[in-house]
């Protein structure tokens, strides 16, 4: 499988964008569950980190990126810059992950 540079930058040291190919991105949309919802609503109240939520969301960052980086490549992508997260609320209990960048040819 090709391998390609993901930055946060809108540039790559040493090398040159010499093409941009658009806009290379990659979402996930999960839902709670009523397990997660009771443990995370006692969490609420002792305080503390929901590790069940923080899974489901380093889960949901992964699989938004891998789906990115995908379609990036599908683009003929040397890398990936300006590359950003974005979440939003798609209805009550479920959220979208989103990742997104400027899928670019490097010379």
């Amino acid at each position: 499988m090709k391998e390609i540079i993901v930055s946060t930058t809108n540039e790559i040291p040493g090398k040159k964008v010499v093409k941009i190919l658009g806009v290379a991105r990659g979402n996930t949309v999960r839902a709670r569950n009523i397990g997660r919802d009771i443990a995370a609503g006692l969490k609420n109240i002792i305080g503390g980190e929901i590790k069940t939520y923080t899974e489901m969301a380093t889960q949901s960052r992964d699989e938004a990126y891998n789906r990115m980086v995908n379609e990036a490549i599908e683009m003929g992508a040397d890398a990936v810059v300006g590359m950003r997260f974005m979440t939003s609320t798609v209805m009550a209990g479920a959220s979208e992950m989103l990742a997104f960048g400027t899928a670019v040819k490097l010379g």
